[in-house]
């Protein structure tokens, strides 16, 4: 049979039971709030980052950014690794540098110094420290670049810089260090010594892909913008087919799709940048008679 639970109205003293019962439901309370700030820098600098991966893309340029994610370390994490480094609950905030978490992933080895410069020269973040774990591979097999910065964030208590780290890594390092970590949750950090030699095994061949990939990042990153200019430009014309709808007759609105679609099918990307130059010229033509006739 289940114990009471004991309230306590506040007409009188509290009972030995409800006291614990409320200090820690205080704390969880206290964590909320610690924490809160934390969750709003993950959220600004992943939008932060995606934001600028669109700009390089919207631009018709290769972005060294392919993905972004995000995490604010949980509270069971958070005291874990307090237990294990022997950090003072009070002290956390100041000692634990990765409660706000970003991870930037890159096609390229050569893509992660470039994302380092770009942090390093934004105005809205204050590198502390770095660790390159790229060209100093840990004992472990594991590779990443590490920046702890400082951020602000405005919150309805007034201004808060706090620490969050960021981690850079290619596709091929961060499938390894997802595994890894899988691993070391399962054993507790004891992973057995042949699990230990496949992950060494592991990590050397992801250092070989890195560097076959790196071997035609040219002609990849020439591929990958030409697909970008191609899917922009067909996003303009059909744009443009769409309002010509308002004001062009069926008939030429017709011809226009037939012409599209005959040079689509070619798979040429200068005659569709040619049809997409005089399809503006159509566009604003119409734009022009429709001002002159309101007029």
């Amino acid at each position: 049979m289940y114990g009471a639970v004991v309230y306590d109205s506040g007409d009188g003293p509290e009972s030995a039971a409800a006291a614990p019962f409320r200090e820690r439901k205080m704390e969880i309370l206290l964590w909320r709030e610690i924490l809160s700030p934390y969750d709003l820098a993950v959220k600004e600098l992943t939008l932060k980052f995606e934001h600028l991966r669109s700009e390089y893309r919207n631009q018709g340029l290769y972005s060294p950014i392919e993905q972004v994610t995000g995490r604010v370390k949980t509270i069971a994490s958070i005291l874990e690794k307090a237990q294990r480094k022997n950090v003072k609950l009070e002290e956390v905030e100041e000692r634990i540098s990765d409660i706000a978490g970003v991870r930037i992933i890159c096609q390229f080895v050569e893509d992660i110094q470039t994302v380092v410069e770009i942090i390093r020269q934004r105005t809205d973040m204050e590198v502390v420290s770095e660790r390159d774990y790229v060209h100093h591979m840990k004992e472990s097999g594991y590779r990443s670049y590490h920046m702890i910065i400082r951020y602000e964030v405005q919150t309805i208590s007034g201004s808060r810089k706090i620490l969050a780290e960021i981690q850079i890594r290619t596709l091929a390092m961060n499938f390894w260090s997802t595994i890894e970590h899988s691993l070391q949750y399962k054993y507790r950090e004891n992973i057995p010594d042949h699990i230990r030699e496949k992950l060494t095994n592991a990590a050397n061949a992801i250092i070989s892909l890195d560097n076959e990939m790196s071997s035609v990042r040219s002609e990849i990153m020439d591929v990958q913008n030409s697909s970008q200019i191609h899917s922009r430009l067909v996003a303009d014309i059909l744009n443009n087919i769409q309002n010509l709808y308002r004001v062009a007759n069926q008939r030429e609105i017709q011809k226009i799709q037939d012409e599209f679609y005959r040079i689509y099918e070619l798979d040429d990307i200068e005659q569709l940048a040619r049809f997409g130059k005089e399809l503006d010229l159509i566009a604003e033509g119409y734009r022009v008679q429709s001002v002159e006739e309101e007029e």
